[in-house]
């Protein structure tokens, strides 16, 4: 499809790991004779991202994303497979590649430490063989985008971590990259600069019109970001979709909380459990798979002196983890 910007077709990965057993004549004899496994990171993996998208790439610790995310940028190459990525094949034409995309890892910095991150900006220009003008015009949309004009020449090591993730934003960006790639971005970060990287991401995907591959275990970035999630469980899609297709197709129950007129006890309403109760209030949950929320309140109507009421759905990073759960029985 024209509007592609990544294509991947039957992506497999494994690795050779080395067998240690545990009493001392196993180390002992792997000193002449090592044994070793192969651990299969990906298997069979199949999606398309399309340009101008924010795509949540999401699974637990060792499901294989990282993994695929390093397949993407071609710092890996698939064993069997294909990916297609701005017309590239990212391992093998990874010098061309590279110049068109950018990427920000919350766990690893590609700024120099000890120095101010507008020297490291100087630095890309020069790798990238950005123009004078060109990077003078980026820079300044850029600073003045996250509001970092003095924090750019102060020591990297003297910044906040969350004024460090905006210096590692501008770096990532100065080059013009049409794919930008993010791991954990707000990880660490405090609450009000989480949202300003959240706020980030989303202008620069919609004025500079940057594809974002975003990996992180923040629900609230994705419900914030993502226009599409593709979840990944032991190297296999486990699901592919929007959030509200999500819940449509995953959503197991509701909360109702309840004020009610007078005190109450004893609460019993066909499916529906009393989770938590007070005496002028409770919280029930909804089985929805087994009656609607409307049926459920007409039934609590009926039979109690109701003030006032309120729906809370199930979260989103719970209908995930039970996703998770479903895959490993």
């Amino acid at each position: 499809m024209p509007d592609n910007i990544i294509e991947v077709k039957n992506v497999s990965k494994s690795f050779k790991k080395y067998k240690r057993g545990d009493s001392f004549f196993d180390a002992f004899k792997s000193l002449f004779h090592r044994e070793f496994e192969r651990i299969h990171a990906l298997k069979n993996v199949n999606f398309e991202i399309k340009k101008g998208e924010i795509l949540g790439y999401l699974g637990p610790n060792g499901a294989g994303k990282s993994t695929m995310i390093k397949l993407m940028c071609g710092i890996l190459e698939p064993d069997s497979g294909t990916i297609k990525a701005l017309n590239y094949t990212p391992s093998k034409d990874r010098e061309k590649y590279v110049k068109n995309i950018g990427a920000v890892f919350g766990q690893k910095s590609n700024l120099w430490t000890d120095l101010p991150a507008i020297d490291t900006f100087r630095l890309n220009k020069e790798i990238y063989k950005i123009s004078e003008h060109d990077y003078k015009k980026r820079l300044d949309e850029l600073v003045e985008l996250l509001d970092v004009k003095e924090i750019i020449k102060s020591p990297v090591r003297n910044l906040s971590f969350g004024e460090r993730m905006k210096c590692e934003f501008i770096a990532s960006l100065l080059h013009n990259p049409k794919i930008l790639f993010l791991d954990e971005p707000t990880v660490g970060v405090d609450v009000v600069a989480k949202q300003n990287i959240r706020n980030f991401i989303k202008k620069i995907n919609k004025e500079f019109g940057v594809t974002v591959i975003l990996t992180t275990h923040d629900i609230g970035d994705v419900e914030s970001l993502c226009d599409r999630i593709i979840i990944l469980d032991k190297g296999v899609h486990v699901y592919e979709g929007s959030i509200p297709l999500l819940k449509k197709n995953y959503l197991s129950y509701k909360e109702l909380i309840v004020y009610f007129e007078k005190e109450t006890k004893n609460i019993e309403l066909p499916n529906c459990e009393v989770i938590e109760s007070e005496p002028f209030k409770a919280t029930l949950r909804v089985d929805i798979l087994n009656t609607s929320i409307s049926q459920a309140i007409q039934n609590l109507m009926e039979k109690y002196k109701v003030e006032d009421l309120d729906i809370k759905e199930e979260s989103i990073e719970s209908i995930i983890s039970r996703i998770y759960k479903s895959e490993k029985k």
